[in-house]
C-alpha cells in the first residue's frame, strides 16, 4: 500500500495538475492554465496527494458562493442551499487502486462536517459511461438526485448525460 500525504494545491502544482486532467479529459471538462488559475481562486477545497515525490491526484471542490458557470454546479446551486460540489477528482493511473479517492473523500467529508456543510454533491457520467465512479460513489452513500444532459460545444464534440449525486452529512 502506498503512503500518501495530502496538502492544499499550490500554483507550482498546476503543470502536473493540468497533465493529470488531460489524462482523464474524456470524463472531465478541459482545463487551460488560465481556467485552472481562475478555478483555484474560487475553490472551497483544492488538494493534491503526494506519493513518491509525485502528484498522485487532485481534488477540486466549490461551495455555493463560487462564481462558476458549470451547468452541473448551477443545477445544485439552484436546488441546494449549503453544499460542497466536487468538480473533479483525478487520480494518476499509476496510483489507481490504492484507495486514494477514498482518502480524498474522507478528508472532504470531515471538512464538510467540521464546517457544518449539509451536502457533498457531484455528478458522474452516464454517457459516456463511468461505471467505476458510479460504484465508488454508491459505496460512499451518494444517491442520485437528478440527471442532466449536457450538449456538446465547440470544445467537446460529444454530448453527455450525467447522474447528479448527493450525500447528506450528519450534522450533530
Amino acid at each position: 500500500m502506498t503512503d500518501f500525504s495530502f496538502r492544499t494545491a499550490a500554483e507550482s502544482d498546476f503543470p502536473d495538475i493540468l497533465v493529470l486532467n488531460l489524462e482523464s479529459e474524456h470524463f472531465l471538462s478541459p482545463l487551460s492554465p488560465a481556467k485552472l488559475s481562475r478555478l483555484a481562486g474560487q475553490a472551497a477545497v483544492f488538494q493534491v496527494a503526494i506519493a513518491e515525490d509525485l502528484i498522485a491526484g487532485f481534488l477540486l471542490v466549490f461551495g455555493p458562493q463560487a462564481d462558476y458557470d458549470s451547468p452541473n454546479f448551477l443545477w445544485f446551486k439552484a436546488r441546494y442551499g449549503d453544499f460542497l460540489y466536487v468538480d473533479r477528482i483525478v487520480i494518476s493511473e499509476k496510483f489507481r487502486g490504492h484507495h486514494l479517492a477514498s482518502g480524498f473523500y474522507e478528508r472532504l467529508e470531515a471538512h464538510a462536517v467540521a464546517h457544518r456543510v449539509e451536502w457533498v454533491v457531484c455528478e458522474v457520467n452516464i454517457e459516456p459511461p463511468n461505471p467505476a465512479s458510479l460504484r465508488f460513489h454508491e459505496k460512499r452513500g451518494f444517491i442520485e438526485v437528478g440527471r442532466q444532459s449536457i450538449p456538446s460545444d465547440e470544445k467537446s464534440r460529444h454530448s453527455k448525460i450525467v447522474s447528479l449525486l448527493a450525500k447528506t452529512m450528519i450534522l450533530v
